[in-house]
């Protein structure tokens, strides 16, 4: 995948989430990834974000569908962007298989999800913890284990990596609580989660996949 493609060369969006907390982000990516100069596909779940992702670049082709269902020929894609999506899903193979389907040869996808080995990803948002928030939170939303996300991609067809990312720091949660701890989370997460050794702790799981 590089920038200034062929127009029959597609890099796409994919993103499963809440309208009113990832709406800019959605479109941002996409308009990101379109500016680079990839030819770019944005695609939710949710008809509201589609029409906030089409008022604010109109330019860029935004469509309605299912992950799990992908509206588009096999081959389609060079890449595919998972922003958020696989920790929506408790069995994600059925999204790892239609990635496959869509991907050309070669091509690669990345999947960037909460990681449930960090503390405050499982305190704030794994049904498990005494401290679970489920404001701004879908049914079946849980952070992913790193290694299970892996082995499913893995087993798709794809060879796979796994990175840990920090210092991205929030500005907004649904809970008003949790929301006056932002700059302590924000701070920690620059300063201690950065430091080496605490890489798989790290907030956020960031999956890499070429189709073999």
């Amino acid at each position: 995948m590089s920038a200034g493609q062929s127009a029959n060369s597609k890099a796409a969006i994919l993103v499963e989430a809440l309208p009113y907390i990832v709406a800019p982000a959605f479109s941002a990516f996409t308009a990101l990834l379109a500016r680079a100069g990839y030819d770019c596909v944005g695609l939710d779940i949710s008809a509201k974000l589609i029409a906030v992702g089409r008022r604010k670049h109109p330019d860029i082709e935004f469509l309605e569908g299912d992950i799990e269902h992908l509206p588009f020929p096999d081959a389609s894609f060079d890449g595919v962007l998972l922003s958020g999506v696989v920790h929506h899903f408790p069995d994600p193979s059925r999204c790892a298989a239609e990635v496959f389907r869509v991907l050309r040869p070669r091509g690669r996808f990345f999947a960037f999800d909460p990681n449930r080995m960090n503390p405050f990803m499982w305190l704030y948002r794994d049904r498990a913890s005494p401290f679970y928030s489920p404001l701004g939170v879908t049914e079946n939303e849980r952070p992913v284990l790193a290694h299970e996300v892996l082995a499913v991609f893995e087993n798709t067809g794809f060879t796979v990596s796994t990175h840990y990312l920090s210092g991205l720091a929030y500005r907004y949660v649904a809970s008003q609580r949790a929301r006056l701890l932002l700059p302590v989370y924000n701070f920690i997460d620059a300063v201690v989660f950065g430091l080496g050794f605490m890489e798989r702790l790290r907030p956020f799981v960031l999956t890499v996949g070429t189709k073999r």
